[in-house]
C-alpha cells in the first residue's frame, strides 16, 4: 500500500483560475483564491485505508477524514457541500468523486497519485482539469 503520510509543498500549479471559472467563482474572489492558494501547506496523515488530509492557505484551512470506500462530507473547491466517495484507482491513486448536497452545478472530483516523492493533485470541474504537483518535504 502507498504511503501518501507527510507533509507536501506545491512545487507546481496549471489551470487553477481557469477551475475557479468553471465553479462560477467571480474575478474578485478568484483573484484572492489564487494568491492565496499559490503556497498552501498540505498535511497527509494515513492509517492503511483511513486518511486525513489538512489544507492551509493565507486565507482558509480545510481538513477531511475519509476512509476509502466510504463516504463522507466535504465541501467543493468552492465551498459547496457535498457527498464524497474516494475509491483506488489504481495501485498509487485515490479518486473521489463529489455529488453535490443542495443545487446543480458542474460534475467536480480529484485525485491524488503518488510517484515516489510526488504527489500529484488534480480537480475536476465538467471538462476543467487543474493540476497541483507537490514535493514531500
Amino acid at each position: 500500500m502507498p504511503n501518501f503520510a507527510g507533509t507536501w509543498k506545491m512545487k507546481k500549479s496549471e489551470n487553477f483560475d481557469d477551475l475557479l471559472k468553471a465553479l462560477g467563482v467571480n474575478t474578485m474572489l478568484r483573484k484572492v483564491a489564487v494568491a492565496a492558494a499559490a503556497n498552501p501547506h498540505v498535511e497527509i496523515r494515513q492509517d492503511g485505508e483511513q486518511f486525513y488530509i489538512k489544507t492551509s492557505t493565507t486565507v482558509r484551512t480545510t481538513e477531511i477524514n475519509f476512509h476509502i470506500g466510504e463516504e463522507f462530507d466535504e465541501e467543493t473547491v468552492d465551498g459547496r457541500k457535498c457527498k464524497s466517495l474516494a475509491t483506488w484507482e489504481s495501485e498509487n491513486k485515490i479518486h473521489c468523486k463529489q455529488t453535490l448536497v443542495d443545487g446543480n452545478g458542474p460534475k467536480t472530483y480529484w485525485t491524488r497519485e503518488l510517484n515516489g516523492d510526488e504527489l500529484t493533485l488534480i480537480f475536476g470541474a465538467d471538462d476543467v482539469v487543474c493540476t497541483r504537483i507537490y514535493c514531500r518535504e
